[in-house]
């Protein structure tokens, strides 16, 4: 065997068990998923639905569906943008060589991130009920003249959920700036301050440009994370009040689990998923990727 050769069977050698699994682990449930999208039935009786694409067809009269897109999508568009300028902003700070208890300061912000998704609802929802924590402190300090029902008010619900995405994923990301900023070189923001840039200018100027490879990767995590949002609407809100907060993923769950199990239908609605997911993913990298 050639010196050429020899590489190509040593790469792919190394590379087979990783795509072995992948291939079982995620493409083959992808097909299957596919394959059950097309039938009816439940268990030992699915069958290909006549016609074919019948599930998918559903999919544009089902009311309660297309209200779970509406809602992930608004947690999308509000919720990704806050948590990844708070992220950057925070990695920036912390990342200041000359602040005092910085590695407590990482930690408290980190921190969420290692509470569990159940425990982290199950506190928000004690924190937003309507003689809970949240509304004395308004009432005391003036804030409010009388106390909110968060949980029980579509606005409101939907804007605990921002308030508790976004405290639990922030430090998650900034930990990913805070280790791509260790590779930018100190003397750049030094040579900035002696040519008189400020704070704001160097995080603009200097720290945003050269971390645009990471913050287009999280961009794309946590697109990918809030389209399959799940905890959060089953902890915090129970998809209430009608509906109004409930997500794809939550309404996958109840379809295929909870009422009147379709299995067919619910692996529809999941692969319509798969797809958004893959389209914003693939114009995420076209805008974000210069090269």
């Amino acid at each position: 065997m050639s010196l050429l050769g020899k590489q190509r069977a040593a790469g792919w050698t190394f590379l087979a068990p990783a795509t072995i699994m992948i291939a079982i682990m995620s493409f083959y449930p992808m097909i299957r998923a596919f394959i059950i999208s097309l039938q009816t039935g439940a268990g030992a009786n699915m069958r290909f639905a006549d016609p074919i694409f019948s599930n998918y067809k559903r999919i544009l009269a089902d009311k309660v569906f297309q209200q779970s897109i509406a809602n992930t999508f608004l947690y999308l568009i509000i919720q990704v943008p806050i948590m990844l300028i708070l992220a950057v902003i925070f990695a920036s700070l912390l990342n200041n060589r000359d602040l005092k208890f910085r590695g407590l300061f990482r930690t408290c912000i980190f921190l969420p991130c290692a509470t569990g998704l159940v425990a982290y609802s199950m506190i928000f929802r004690t924190l937003f009920t309507y003689d809970g924590m949240v509304n004395n402190i308004l009432i005391k300090f003036g804030v409010l003249s009388e106390a909110i029902n968060w949980l029980n008010d579509p606005v409101y619900a939907k804007a605990v959920i921002i308030i508790g995405l976004v405290w639990r994923w922030t430090g998650y990301n900034m930990v990913f700036y805070l280790s791509a900023m260790q590779s930018i070189d100190y003397s750049i923001y030094e040579a900035a301050r002696i040519d008189g840039a400020n704070s704001v200018q160097q995080l603009i100027r200097i720290t945003i440009p050269l971390l645009r490879p990471i913050i287009l990767v999280t961009a794309i995590m946590s697109t990918n994370g809030t389209l399959q949002l799940f905890d959060e609407s089953v902890n915090l809100t129970r998809g209430g009040p009608g509906n109004m907060t409930i997500t794809m993923s939550h309404y996958i769950y109840n379809t295929m689990f909870t009422k009147n199990p379709n299995f067919g239908y619910a692996a529809a609605m999941s692969f319509v998923i798969l797809v958004m997911v893959a389209v914003l993913a693939a114009i995420q990298m076209k805008v974000g990727d210069k090269r």
